[in-house]
């Protein structure tokens, strides 16, 4: 079986290489290079890095109603498109390949349907979340379901652990699910749609810290940012990035009230308190508390 792969974040990678080690995968559709940084030096999106390791022919259409990109898709003659990770695909490009299109989606759908699955079900508490490999429809995230995996929240997950576990987890249903499509045993599921979330993409004003809210609530946005972008606060004209932190129920803090011990940084909220321990001062590296108070204050 013929299979087009479309991708373009590290997320993507494991799925790109189980695919590439089992099944014909005959192109690879990513987001164009860019100039990043002072030297504006052209960087690739890592499944391009990928597919040249491997040979893998590259498309990188910067508009996905590019008719010229549509006729290369269609004159490749694929049985089967793979989406991870990758932008809103429009009905000219989902609808080509005999066998469909899927997408590998970072929640149980139809919950957290949107840009950020993983982020907002940390955010909001969840202890379990999982993934979803669905067909293609026209409205975003809706298709019909084909398989799901879930994976436990564990109280020390953040972000970045979870994003780990869920891209190597992933790699797995997508090779589950192609085996299931090859066969023809695929077993779909329509979406029950009242009982979908919107995940929504992560904004700035999102990540600003209301001391107002409960810790609880802060922590876990604190958590659901890190590494990236990062929860944020503004303390004497300068921002503070928080990549990890505990909730306090001892210290009697009004919000925003600051303890600051020798090796400690509390800070009061609605509810009880969160403790930081590891922050970024505006213009200085990441460090845990201890090392921020060997040369820095917050009084």
């Amino acid at each position: 079986m013929k299979i087009v792969f479309f991708g373009t974040p590290e997320f993507a990678v494991p799925s790109l290489k189980i695919l590439a080690e089992n099944y014909e995968v005959i192109s690879v559709v990513t987001a164009p290079d860019k100039e990043r940084g002072r030297g504006r030096k052209v960087s690739f999106t890592a499944v391009k890095e990928f597919a040249i390791e491997k040979s893998i022919p590259i498309l990188q259409p910067e508009k996905m109603k590019d008719a010229e990109f549509i006729d290369n898709l269609k004159n490749l003659n694929a049985d089967l498109f793979v989406i991870v990770a990758f932008r809103i695909l429009p009905n000219e490009v989902f609808t080509i390949p005999p066998k469909g299109a899927f997408n590998l989606h970072g929640s149980l759908l139809p919950k957290y349907r949107g840009a950020a699955p993983i982020q907002w079900s940390i955010i909001n508490g969840e202890t379990e979340t999982g993934l979803t490999t669905f067909f293609l429809k026209e409205k975003v995230d809706t298709g019909n379901m084909i398989l799901q995996e879930k994976i436990d929240i564990l109280p020390e997950d953040n972000l970045g652990t979870m994003h780990d576990k869920m891209m190597i987890l992933g790699a797995d249903l997508v090779l589950k699910t192609v085996k299931q499509i090859e066969k023809g045993s695929v077993d779909i599921r329509e979406q029950d749609n009242s009982l979908a979330s919107p995940a929504p993409k992560i904004s700035k004003e999102l990540c600003k810290i209301n001391w107002e809210e409960p810790a609880g609530k802060i922590h876990n946005l604190i958590r659901g940012l890190s590494p990236f972008p990062a929860a944020f606060f503004n303390h004497s004209d300068k921002t503070y990035k928080i990549y990890k932190s505990s909730i306090d129920s001892i210290h009697n803090l009004k919000p925003e009230e600051i303890l600051q011990t020798k090796d400690q940084i509390f800070i009061g909220c609605g509810e009880n308190a969160i403790e930081i321990l590891e922050l970024q001062p505006e213009g200085r590296k990441r460090m845990d508390t201890p090392s921020f108070l060997r040369g820095y204050s917050l009084k």
